[in-house]
């Protein structure tokens, strides 16, 4: 798969042409509206760069299983994440992985952490307890419920739910005291509550496939109660229903709709993928606060090194883009305290970088930004003929500097795509993160500019100024 973009600058000043040819686009897209083929985009309001920075997280293994943390604090610093997915499982005041690792991560890297209950865990007591000690020290980014109930049962107030049992009633009432022991607390009520993963799993309706049970949901759990800020889902971008390569794998994963074919929002908030009960309608979908605590690409057969380094990448942006407010990407390493090398990380099991690494790097690296912007700008732009396979991101760095990221989702060939501004632009730098962090074009007084894109995303970095 080629991966060379083939940038070109045109020096275009309006013309009757022109304006004619923006009348038709707009006519077509209102007979069309949502057609790929011809968008017209007028001024789009950007995100803050840090935003998107903030939202890119992992999951990873800490000393209990095996991974010492200066090891850790290496591999969080060169990759640019910014927050990890930890919990209460393995931790001990004994060690090795006590409430100090998660601190030192902290201090060493920047990185918030979500804590969660993880597999099987019930002990809230103890999850709010530490949960204060990194909200004290600035480390704390969200609480989170059980990890997959469907796989790891629990035993909560001698009732037993989940896993085999026939019932998940013990998971919501552990969700609910859980929800209701973080709100109530004055140190720890700012802070959000993700839902348990895979509500789609229930085998009776409890009502997790909702943050809190409307009136009329006819539910076991009655209406009102309150179990999460967030819905939480693992959308693996490989799935049973969708197990091979191919075009917009990201991009449909992270689908808010039934159209995706993953364990994705709706099939966990919408209609439940097990017993079909039903949660939010399509509208209420598309708004819904949400993250993704694990989703990831295995290598092997026709996953390369390569297409799970470009899927991991895309993933981040297709889950910002598409409404997801944090991802956490298994895995940072490949784990070595289990059978076989699962082959799902970032790095290697002795450490070495894997391509997904050196990406991901460059990309925060193009991108960093630990600076605050007070209200993100406009900036007009128009993808013109844009393929299905074509995404685009807008970012606004904290010093003014717009960075509009494209991306392509194809699995082989090419598309070539004219970027058209609705002024002419100063100066502006292109950047390739599967070349290098240094930009590979520089561009002067263009209004317009022509990239072929393939299975990876550019960036474009414009300065503040136009004439």
């Amino acid at each position: 798969m080629s991966r060379r973009h083939m940038i070109s600058r045109h020096l275009i000043t309006p013309s009757k042409m022109r304006r004619s040819v923006i009348r038709a686009c707009f006519a077509l897209g209102v007979l069309l509206a949502g057609s790929p083929h011809c968008l017209l985009a007028a001024s789009d309001t950007a995100v803050a760069t840090s935003d998107f920075l903030n939202s890119i997280g992992v999951v990873t293994t800490f000393p209990d299983r095996g991974q010492p943390l200066g090891r850790t604090i290496e591999m969080v610093r060169y990759c640019g994440i910014r927050w990890v997915r930890a919990g209460i499982e393995g931790l001990s005041e004994e060690g090795p992985t006590t409430i100090q690792t998660f601190l030192d991560l902290h201090r060493e890297t920047g990185v918030l952490l979500s804590w969660g209950l993880v597999s099987g865990g019930t002990d809230v007591n103890k999850l709010v307890k530490t949960g204060k000690i990194l909200a004290e020290a600035g480390a704390l980014l969200a609480f989170e419920g059980n990890n997959e109930p469907n796989n790891w049962g629990v035993t909560y107030q001698g009732e037993k739910g989940g896993g085999n049992w026939p019932s998940w009633m013990a998971v919501a009432k552990l969700q609910r005291d859980l929800y209701q022991t973080i709100k109530s607390d004055p140190v720890l009520a700012k802070f959000p509550v993700w839902s348990v993963s895979e509500p789609g799993a229930q085998r009776d309706n409890v009502g997790l496939q909702f943050l809190t049970i409307p009136p009329g949901a006819l539910t076991l759990m009655p209406a009102g109660t309150k179990y999460a800020d967030y819905a939480n889902v693992h959308n693996y971008i490989y799935h049973p229903h969708s197990p091979h390569p191919m075009d917009n794998k990201a991009w449909n994963a992270a689908d808010p709709t039934a159209a995706s074919k993953v364990d994705g929002l709706f099939g966990n908030f919408g209609v439940t993928w097990a017993r079909r009960f039903r949660g939010y309608n399509q509208q209420q979908l598309d708004t819904l606060p949400r993250v993704t605590t694990e989703t990831g690409v295995k290598i092997g057969g026709l996953i390369t090194e390569d297409l799970h380094a470009v899927n991991l990448i895309n993933m981040y942006l297709a889950q910002f883009k598409r409404g997801y407010a944090f991802t956490a990407v298994y895995l940072l390493r490949d784990r070595t305290d289990e059978d076989g090398n699962q082959s799902f990380g970032f790095y290697q099991s002795d450490y070495s970088p894997r391509k997904a690494a050196i990406y991901l790097h460059n990309l925060t690296t193009i991108l960093s930004d630990k600076g605050t912007l007070a209200k993100p700008g406009q900036l007009d732009f128009t993808i013109m003929e844009r393929p299905k396979t074509v995404h685009e991101l807008l970012l606004q760095h904290s010093d003014g500097r717009f960075q509009l990221i494209v991306w392509g989702e194809r699995l082989s060939g090419q598309d070539r795509v004219t970027i058209r501004f609705g002024v002419t632009h100063v100066s502006a730098r292109i950047y390739d993160p599967t070349v290098g962090v240094d930009p590979i074009e520089a561009l002067t007084d263009f209004s317009s500019l022509d990239i072929t894109l393939s299975n990876h995303p550019i960036v474009i970095a414009i300065s503040p100024g136009t004439r």
